[in-house]
């Protein structure tokens, strides 16, 4: 099996567990939507350049934060942040799914995946 459809399924299925992990915890189904695009809010960090902006990105963006934030709500008993670490672990997963990775400072389209977008290599060359 390709390395790259194992991630995929691996990231896959952290959307379908923090979806899950949101509504089994009387997560708002009418906030699912806007909740899961609440974390790219932190693109607007590329207004201050790509480095800048991968730093936000990133920050944001990443598995650790996602873990700890659902671990931290779940440990302390507090149901929103509970709820904030389930939508990021899902909107990262969503992002991994799609192609898109934590952000290299050179530009927006490179990423720890690979380049995205118009001038992207075609997949598999």
């Amino acid at each position: 099996m390709p390395v790259n459809l194992i991630l995929r399924s691996e990231a896959l299925a952290a959307v379908g567990v923090g979806i899950a992990v949101w509504v089994v915890n009387d997560g708002s189904l009418w906030l699912l939507v806007p909740a899961f695009f609440l974390p790219d809010l932190s693109m607007i960090g590329y207004l201050g350049g790509p480095r800048t902006g991968a730093l936000t990105y990133n920050a944001a963006h990443n598995w650790t934060v996602g873990v700890a934030v659902l671990g931290i709500g779940w440990w302390l008993g507090i149901p929103g942040v509970l709820l904030a670490g389930a939508i990021l672990v899902a909107h990262v997963g969503l992002d991994r799914v799609l192609g898109y990775g934590l952000k290299l400072p050179t530009s927006f389209q490179d990423t720890h995946l690979g380049r995205i977008g118009r001038d992207a290599p075609a997949r598999g060359a």
